[in-house]
């Protein structure tokens, strides 16, 4: 496959919503590639601008790196051809980069740098962090601020001037005088994309700070709704979005936010409710209880 130009990949997830599809397991919970490639095809009729593998709703964090390369090739094997497919770099240093330059072997369009495992750093050494992984691949890479890795904005400055193939800052904290700041240093040298936990939350009034897209779960099972949705925020439509949100968005929080862990766990919660079989998570989260089950079942049958 031939690599896609990072200015090409930013340009294309900028424009559009973006999918990060749960990955489905066996009754063994191991990885079940035919569901799974089932799953991205239906994923990928909707239209949507970019599709994030092995990501957190992907439950990237309970992969082995080789089951990580496996959900890749996976991907960009089903939908590589219709939809840019962007892989996870995780871990530490070493093993992001080599995630990274897998990913580009995998045909991969581009990279999602996750915070690394377990361990505090400072800006310094966050830079050098990012830096290795850039180098280490020509795809366009996607840095992930959140937990453990929070950029500062003289940071993402200097990092976008460093390496060119850097194309876009995905935030996971939602400080308002961050991303204000970011975007004043940097501007549209970057794409910014909405990370935080159900993304359709926060994605109107992130829209002002330079925050175009984001990451859906909802479209993992309700990719119409979401679409809705987000063609909403683009058209800075807010009746819509609030309309949206009091109607489902608020009320699948009140049950997602019954459990720690449930952000994914509804998800494929939300996919068996609507005939698609999500299957179960891998601990240590936990699935939702039948009660919960069916309190999310009769919510998505009043938006369909």
């Amino acid at each position: 496959m031939t690599l896609m130009p990072p200015p090409e990949l930013a340009a294309r997830l900028a424009t559009g919503l973006l999918s990060f599809p749960v990955t489905h397991f066996d009754d063994q919970l191991a990885f079940d590639e035919p569901r799974y490639r089932a799953h991205l095809g239906w994923q990928a009729g909707f239209g949507v601008a970019g599709l994030f593998a092995a990501g957190g709703t992907g439950e990237g964090f309970s992969l082995t790196p080789a089951e990580i390369d496996a959900v890749v090739r996976a991907a960009v094997g089903e939908v590589g051809d219709l939809v840019p497919v962007v892989a996870p770099a995780t871990g530490g240093t070493a093993p992001a980069a080599a995630q990274a330059a897998a990913a580009q072997e995998a045909g991969a369009a581009g990279v999602l740098l996750l915070p690394p495992y377990l361990t505090e750093a400072d800006q310094a050494g966050l830079i050098a962090h990012v830096g290795a992984v850039c180098r280490a691949t020509e795809l366009g890479v996607i840095i992930y601020s959140r937990g453990n890795a929070v950029f500062d904005d003289v940071s993402v400055a200097e990092l976008a001037d460093r390496h060119p193939n850097l194309i876009g800052l995905k935030d996971g904290v939602g400080d308002i005088e961050r991303l204000t700041r970011t975007y004043a240093k940097v501007g549209d040298r970057l794409i910014y994309v909405g990370g935080l936990p159900t993304a359709e939350t926060f994605a109107l009034p992130l829209l002002q700070l330079g925050v175009s897209t984001y990451s859906s779960a909802l479209y993992n099972f309700l990719p119409e709704f979401a679409l809705r949705f987000f063609a909403a925020v683009r058209a800075q439509d807010r009746v819509t979005v609030y309309g949206m949100l009091n109607d489902f968005v608020i009320p699948y929080l009140d049950i997602r936010d019954r459990s720690r862990g449930y952000a994914v766990s509804i998800v494929k919660a939300g996919l068996t409710a609507v005939g698609r079989d999500g299957g179960r998570v891998r601990p240590p989260l936990t699935d939702l209880t039948p009660e919960e089950r069916a309190d999310l079942a009769a919510l998505i049958q009043d938006v369909k």
